[in-house]
């Protein structure tokens, strides 16, 4: 590896290698080695995100409400709630004052929204054609509420997946709004703040929990199941894929199970509390549309295969590199 594509920062099999090959040579605190979305401190949850989204503003959200809503889910579906950010912006010279000052009103919403305060914030700017506009870096400081630990290593066969709503919507909100390959349309971002919806589920058993960003749902499984001695199983029948998403990715090539969503947790739940956590789910209005999507299973060890419609299975692999670059 020479040097850094673009598509080393999508989420996918070369996100990890980089990680892999580079970063961990370095850097390989056995907290970090663990690659959570966040690492478990002594009474604390704690977690770190960048937004590089273009456009910075699109149907649904816009840059500053990403920033926020991504770092309290990476808490959330750490079991935490969230508590304090963290906020840093990196400003082109030139941006528009009045830009700012909606990116900064949606921080605000956002942040009210999900409980958390921000607390420490600081400023940059540079050169003019250097940033792109405006970039945002947060932390997070969340406190751990759920009654057993969401622990990927307590993941057992015979757990039960579930997903809380629609797939693919962020990735393709912002595609389109980027007026590439002639797409037009408005479909709407599900950037949310999750903890609202997560907490209702505290004191279930729940192993594992992830909201699948960059690499979508293939992405969060395959990370699930690499290197272990269980399987993960899906069910095409069950995907709760949109048709409008299914649509743009049909015209691109693109699999819906690869695109960025923002307002979504996939929950890997024990089997005899699976129930008690889809009425859970549902009660809340970012759950009504949640549903058992797969299973845990002792076949295919370290694999995610899917059901399909016509009664074949297929392995679901992670994506390779970057499908649709600077998405959050």
């Amino acid at each position: 590896m020479d040097k850094v594509l673009l598509a080393h920062g999508g989420g996918g099999s070369k996100s990890a290698e980089l990680t892999r090959r580079v970063f961990q040579r370095f850097l390989h605190d056995p907290l970090l080695l663990e690659m959570d979305d966040a690492a478990r401190l002594p009474g604390q949850v704690f977690s770190t995100d960048s937004f590089v989204v273009k456009p910075l503003f699109f149907p649904g959200g816009d840059i500053g409400r990403l920033a926020v809503c991504g770092t309290v889910n990476d808490l959330a579906v750490m079991g935490a709630e969230p508590l304090y950010l963290s906020i840093a912006f990196i400003i082109e010279e030139g941006f528009s004052v009045m830009q700012l000052e909606k990116i900064l009103a949606s921080i605000a919403r956002a942040c009210r929204e999900s409980g958390a305060r921000i607390v420490c914030a600081d400023t940059k700017v540079v050169e003019r054609g250097k940033a792109d506009g405006i970039f945002i870096n947060t932390s997070g400081i969340g406190r751990p509420l759920f009654k057993k630990p969401v622990q990927p290593s307590r993941v057992r066969p015979g757990d039960v997946i579930l997903v809380n709503g629609p797939l693919g919507l962020h990735g393709v909100s912002v595609l389109t709004a980027r007026g590439e390959f002639g797409l037009k349309g408005k479909i709407k971002s599900d950037v949310a703040p999750l903890w609202g919806l997560i907490k209702k589920c505290r004191s279930l058993d729940i192993p594992f929990m992830r909201d699948p960003t960059r690499g979508g749902l293939a992405q969060t499984l395959n990370e699930l199941a690499q290197g272990k001695k269980f399987g993960v199983r899906i069910l095409e029948s069950e995907l709760p894929i949109p048709r409008k998403v299914a649509a743009v990715c049909d015209l691109l090539g693109f699999d819906p199970l690869h695109v960025a969503n923002e307002g979504k947790v996939v929950m890997v739940v024990a089997r005899r509390d699976a129930a008690k956590a889809l009425k859970m789910m549902r009660s809340h209005l970012l759950g009504k549309d949640a549903r058992v999507i797969g299973e845990i299973t002792s076949e295919n060890p370290g694999r995610v295969t899917m059901a399909t419609r016509t009664g074949s299975e297929r392995i679901v692999m992670a994506p390779v590199g970057e499908i649709l670059p600077r998405i959050c």
